[in-house]
């Protein structure tokens, strides 16, 4: 099994019981609409972090600890597949670390914060790299769908923010509107050149962050299933993470819909570099 960052960490950084840092591969692919391979994700990820720097920004994130943990079974009913991973994020937050999941399908998200609700005994923020909403109701039939997951999630009462959305439907944008979520879409982003937010005062203390690798703009990141133009940058989207972190606390965080290019390891190495510098922000 591939382990993340393998080749710069030391035995006391990739210990289980000092890492801070808990890497869960989850490969899942079954409600893929479009492109197909997130179930390749996990694995292209974890290959690339060997080719990372551990040095980040003046800082070495690593150097709190990063343990791999083996990956989640995603075989079985979907709601089976998110009480495994729920199990997961509940005992890793339990355990007074922060779970990082690897993708696999945006669906995924749902397990990774319930387990993470539960351990914390609330309901939590939820700050969304996205191209997409993610807030129908079903799609072809399964609630548990990518394109559904954040109305299951905000439905049970999480708050969401929202970041690069260009891609939605009527019920979507309605969604928004009765549920509260604070959103800025790519249009607004993108053509105002907007690095920074302001995330609502009332907006939980307690956040998880999700990046969806099509939140990118495909000209940087093609290996995905539903590329949308019109996307983001690689520095705009931290930069807005990182703003919206100002004040919270990140106690979790995902990376998902990397569907892995066989004739370039260019866009692998770009979501392994988003993950860690994801972690450099949590742990500042």
């Amino acid at each position: 099994m591939s382990i993340f960052l393998d080749s710069e960490l030391s035995e006391q950084e990739r210990d289980k019981g000092n890492a801070k840092f808990v890497i869960i591969p989850m490969p899942l692919e079954r409600t893929v609409s479009y492109g197909s391979g997130t179930g390749n994700g996990p694995a292209a990820i974890l290959e690339a972090s060997n080719e990372l720097e551990r040095y980040h920004k003046g800082t070495e994130p690593c150097e709190v600890g990063i343990y791999t943990q083996t990956p989640i079974d995603c075989e079985g009913p979907l709601p089976q597949v998110m009480a495994r991973l729920a199990d997961q994020t509940k005992a890793v937050v339990e355990a007074g670390k922060i779970p990082v999941t690897l993708g696999g399908e945006h669906s995924l998200t749902y397990g990774a914060v319930t387990g993470i609700s539960k351990a914390l005994g609330e309901k939590i923020g939820i700050i969304q790299i996205d191209a997409h909403a993610d807030l129908r109701l079903a799609y072809q039939g399964e609630p548990h769908s990518h394109a559904s997951v954040m109305n299951l999630l905000t439905q049970e009462g999480h708050s969401l923010a929202q970041f690069g959305v260009r891609a939605l439907c009527r019920q979507e944008d309605e969604a928004r509107k009765e549920r509260g979520v604070f959103y800025k879409d790519a249009e607004e982003l993108v053509t105002q050149n907007i690095t920074s937010v302001e995330l609502p005062v009332n907006f939980p203390k307690h956040v998880y962050i999700t990046f969806d690798v099509d939140g990118l703009d495909p000209s940087i990141m093609p290996a995905t299933g539903t590329p949308v133009p019109g996307g983001l940058g690689y520095y705009q989207s931290l930069s807005l993470i990182e703003s919206a972190l100002k004040g919270r606390k990140c106690v979790g965080l995902d990376v998902v819909e990397l569907a892995p290019n066989k004739n370039s390891q260019a866009w692998d190495f770009t979501v392994a570099q988003i993950t860690y510098a994801l972690m450099a922000l949590t742990n500042e």
